[in-house]
């Protein structure tokens, strides 16, 4: 079956200033992540999903030099140059900030860039400021990428209520945590009428197998098949488990499934929500 892994990263932080790799450390879920390398590129990408034939993937941005926004772009550019992959990717850009017009033109600029992902703190998406940000991404042909942790989730409800043309990604599942998981349900009821909301199953290292499962259970009863995707979120969890691991878990968790629903979680949704046709 053929997988388009729809969040992974490709960084370079020997060439390349990513703060929180090592200058700016930050509260983390999964605890201390000084083991991720330095260096990660498609090369290592590909090693790690070796056993799996991934045909199509997206980068998402990796908290580049904020300084700079646009320059993960050209260094995601030039990669795909060299070696034919990512697929496409999501830039950053900080929605509040004066220059955030130019700023999104220039990342909509590199016809392989989706949308863009800023991670809003408490209440952010209810700001003015930030939403006049947020309702440039559609006209430019950008959607949203959300992180967010699911106590937040009404908020993003009524943002997409608000704006229904603006495709919004949420990833990671709305961080569902341990011993948390019915309210983070609940939360995610919320969100799931919305048409425009689809939903990345990603990032799940801070659960056991079978509260894994739960959540895939859930989302995919919330949302079914056509808004769900599955993906690595590679280096990244390599702190929790291996590649192997994380794509046999979604493997074994939908072998109930149709096999067209199986294709669209593993590749057909990412490849129709991300344009990589």
């Amino acid at each position: 079956m053929p997988i388009a892994d729809a969040h992974l990263h490709i960084w370079d932080a020997r060439a390349h200033r990513y703060p929180w790799l090592g200058e700016q450390p930050i509260a983390f879920r999964y605890g201390d992540y000084r083991a991720l390398p330095r260096c990660y590129l498609v090369d290592d990408y590909r090693r790690d999903a070796s056993a799996w034939r991934v045909v199509r993937g997206v980068h998402i941005e990796a908290e580049w030099d904020p300084a700079d926004p646009v320059g993960e772009m050209d260094f995601i550019a030039g990669v795909r140059a060299s070696a034919g992959f990512p697929t496409v990717a999501i830039a950053q850009a900080q929605l509040d900030r004066d220059d955030c017009g130019g700023i999104l033109e220039a990342q909509a600029a590199h016809g392989f860039v989706r949308g863009i992902r800023h991670k809003p703190r408490r209440g952010q998406m209810q700001e003015m400021r930030w939403r006049s940000g947020f309702a440039r991404l559609a006209p430019l042909g950008l959607h949203f990428e959300l992180q967010a942790p699911w106590r937040e989730l009404d908020d993003a409800a009524r943002l997409a209520r608000d704006y229904p043309y603006t495709t919004i990604l949420l990833n990671h599942a709305g961080l569902p945590l341990p011993d948390e998981l019915e309210a983070w349900r609940r939360a995610m009821a919320h969100l799931a009428p919305c048409e425009n909301v689809a939903v990345k199953i990603s990032g799940l290292g801070n659960l056991d197998a079978a509260d894994q499962r739960a959540v895939i259970d859930a989302v995919l009863a919330l949302f079914g098949t056509r808004r769900v995707m599955f993906a690595s979120n590679y280096p990244v969890d390599s702190l929790r488990a291996s590649y192997d691991a994380i794509y046999g878990l979604f493997d074994a968790a939908t072998r109930g499934l149709s096999s067209a629903a199986r294709r669209a979680l593993f590749h057909d949704n990412a490849v129709r929500i991300y344009r990589m046709e």
